[in-house]
């Protein structure tokens, strides 16, 4: 598969205000004015900027560090909670599972991923971008599907939706700022669902992570504040980012709104595969089951392991400890499966049927000329 093969003959993306006739494709990545900052002092001659230079490689090598210790503890842990777990208990409980419950459970994945394909059409419509939704959905659900498995989602998300989005004209640059504000989407949604499921579920969370309920509604508190601060600096005038050296113009209010339900709706219905999956009879409320979801997701990210994986299963574990440890693993691993590999594989196809039909597309049709090939009269 050629990734850098393009169809030049297919329409480039249009904005939907006339951004002004002329404006190079790579000049402006998000479809606005890239404002970009005065070029830098050189280091060496500039002590500020090289005492800034040397913050950011610090900080750097922190949250590296971090992600590590993180990583490792949780392996830790996952190791020792399957320690008394045996292979044969672990395969009745994976097999446990209903048609009914795996049923419902692929429906929620679809839910789920549908959903993911709103938020790269939220993106484009805050650049100001036209692009068929066939296009944008492919694009989202493949980077998602890759990205969850793989890791490094810059690199492996950035090279699918580059893959797809350059046959329509977009620039890297418009391809990075879509991904920056896909991603206020997440959080948003993220934001908004924890805060509310630890203010509404504070007791009966207090009792599965062995918190106080004061702790809990203090925590929810915070997280809806800082979501509804963002609502509000938003909603006052138009407000933007510089990424290096560009300027991205945020969501306004009424769009950022469209960002949190789209990403609420996300992360509900993939926490409800999970659930549907775990063993019956469990006792835990939907509502304070997102929470735990959000919390082991948000590690998940932290440890920065593709899917989160090992972080993800030792904090929902940790968390559902009063449940058969089991069924809960059989639960994650049927989880793994149904929101990771599944799309996985189904990505995969679809990418090499994109590649396929973008070649057919690509070459020239040989059409037979009967007349060329007689013999000329003399």
């Amino acid at each position: 598969m050629n990734f850098a093969t393009q169809d030049n003959n297919l329409a480039q993306a249009k904005p939907l205000r006339d951004g002004g006739a002329g404006t190079p494709r790579d000049e402006d990545p998000a479809g606005q004015d890239p404002g970009r900052d005065p070029a830098p002092q050189d280091p060496q001659h500039d002590p500020q900027a090289a005492r800034q230079a040397r913050h950011r490689r610090r900080y750097a090598w922190i949250g590296t560090l971090a992600s590590v210790v993180l990583f490792v503890i949780s392996l830790g842990v996952l190791g020792k909670l399957v320690s008394t777990v045996t292979w044969a208990e672990l395969r009745t409980a994976f097999l446990a599972a209903t048609p009914n419950q795996i049923g419902i459970a692929i429906a929620l994945v679809v839910v789920s991923y549908l959903f993911l394909t709103c938020y790269d059409a939220l993106a484009l419509r805050q650049l100001k971008l036209r692009v068929p939704y066939r296009t944008t959905a492919l694009a989202s659900f493949t980077s998602y599907a890759v990205s969850f498995n793989l890791g490094f989602p810059l690199l492996t998300a950035g090279t699918v939706r580059y893959w797809i989005y350059s046959g329509q004209g977009l620039s890297p640059g418009r391809i990075a700022a879509l991904t920056i504000v896909a991603g206020f989407t997440f959080w948003l949604g993220m934001g908004a669902v924890l805060g509310i499921s630890l203010i509404r579920e504070a007791e009966p969370l207090s009792h599965l992570t062995y918190t106080s309920v004061l702790f809990n509604q203090g925590l929810g508190v915070a997280t809806l504040a800082a979501v509804v601060a963002y609502l509000a600096w938003v909603s006052v005038r138009r407000r933007s980012v510089k990424v290096r050296g560009w300027r991205l113009e945020l969501p306004g209010l009424k769009l950022s709104l469209s960002q949190m339900l789209v990403g609420a709706g996300d992360v509900c219905a993939a926490a409800g595969v999970l659930y549907v999956l775990l063993p019956a009879g469990h006792g835990v409320s939907f509502e304070a089951f997102v929470a735990i979801y959000v919390l082991a997701a948000m590690l998940g990210i932290a440890s920065h392991a593709p899917g989160g994986l090992g972080v993800f299963e030792a904090t929902v574990l940790l968390a559902l400890s009063g449940l058969p440890r089991e069924s809960v693993l059989g639960a994650l691993l049927l989880f793994r499966v149904c929101y990771y590999l599944i799309p996985f594989v189904v990505a995969l196809a679809a990418l090499g049927a994109y590649e396929i039909a973008k070649r057919a597309r690509l070459t020239p049709r040989e059409a037979p000329d009967d007349d060329a090939e007689s013999d000329p009269t003399p």
